[in-house]
């Protein structure tokens, strides 16, 4: 596949369907968002969680929603991925996750059985508990979201890439493919002491001041984690394609689709780009280097020879539309 193919494929997931959409709907939040004084919103759209200000740190706060499909055919692994996606954002905002609540909705009890099987497993794992929600147990159709609370001492946030940063991917490469789903499960089963510690290495990375600018890797993949981040930021880059951590034998375009339950992509400081491989790798988390942010405000993909341009924010909007907040 050249990579022009590659881009034409990846523009048509579902992943990147799904995060385009995000665009309109930010649109049309704007109107409703407080302001400063100087009319830039008071708490910024695009990042994973929202950061509010609370004394010398930050409250974060986040919520996800599972699509009905994936609810009604693989109960509890929704149930488990609606925790850990939540967990991920919070640390993927150099925080840590305080608590959860649940809003479910399904035909019968019976039916939400393992759907709460799975949010308390995940609880379990991650060290989370479930503090609340809402159900309703006499709905034509299967439902589910999460949302999160945690806090932050400093931040990492997707509006802090700056032009000259290397962009950085790290992933848990020790997990399958959930079929049919786009999901690479390196969490079920794992040891939670382990999860819990790879996940800690984000916020000491925000508080020791080797990195500011991340998002964990959502549904979109590694690329359109990064389109989002670069958005966000007023950014472009350059990527290699060979450099993306990948486990071996699997198709680039399913792999570079796949939500992996520990991805994140960062933008980081050059001469703290090695120091930050060394951290990840130590965990016998994959960690590289993927390409160069630019001011270019397009994001172009290299894999030896070939080259091809996925995204150019000045003629299409990928997530943020014109909310302003990435300004």
């Amino acid at each position: 596949m050249s990579v022009a193919d590659l881009v034409a494929a990846l523009r048509e997931t579902r992943g990147f369907r799904h995060k385009t959409d995000i665009a309109g709907v930010m649109s049309s939040l704007a109107r409703h968002v407080p302001r400063d004084a100087s009319g830039h919103p008071q708490v910024a759209l695009g990042d994973d969680c929202a950061a509010i200000a609370d004394g010398d740190g930050y409250l974060l706060f986040a919520i996800e929603g599972l699509v009905s499909d994936f609810v009604r055919d693989m109960p509890w692994f929704a149930g488990y991925s609606s925790v850990m996606v939540n967990v991920s954002d919070i640390y993927a905002m150099g925080g840590r996750p305080i608590a959860v609540v649940d809003a479910l909705w399904s035909d019968g009890l019976r039916a939400a059985e393992d759907v709460l099987g799975g949010i308390a497993a995940a609880s379990s794992v991650y060290g989370v508990p479930i503090v609340g929600g809402h159900s309703n147990t006499r709905s034509d159709q299967a439902q589910l979201a999460v949302s999160i609370l945690g806090r932050a001492n400093k931040l990492l946030s997707s509006f802090n890439a700056r032009p000259g940063d290397r962009l950085m991917m790290a992933v848990d490469l020790r997990g399958a493919f959930e079929e049919p789903y786009p999901f690479w499960n390196a969490s079920v089963g794992a040891p939670a002491a382990r999860l819990r510690a790879d996940l800690e290495l984000l916020p000491m990375l925000a508080e020791s001041g080797l990195c500011d600018a991340a998002k964990d890797i959502s549904m979109a993949g590694a690329l359109g984690t990064a389109l989002m981040l670069l958005e966000c930021s007023g950014a472009g880059a350059s990527i290699d394609l060979s450099r993306v951590p990948s486990p071996p034998g699997k198709d680039r375009l399913r792999w570079l689709s796949a939500f992996p339950s520990f991805g994140f992509v960062m933008s980081v400081r050059e001469e703290y780009a090695a120091e930050l491989e060394r951290l990840f790798i130590e965990r016998e988390l994959a960690c590289a280097v993927i390409g160069t942010v630019d001011a270019s405000r397009k994001v172009v993909l290299h894999d030896g020879g070939d080259s091809a341009e996925l995204w150019n924010f000045d003629d299409d909007a990928f997530i943020v539309g014109t909310s302003g907040s990435a300004t």
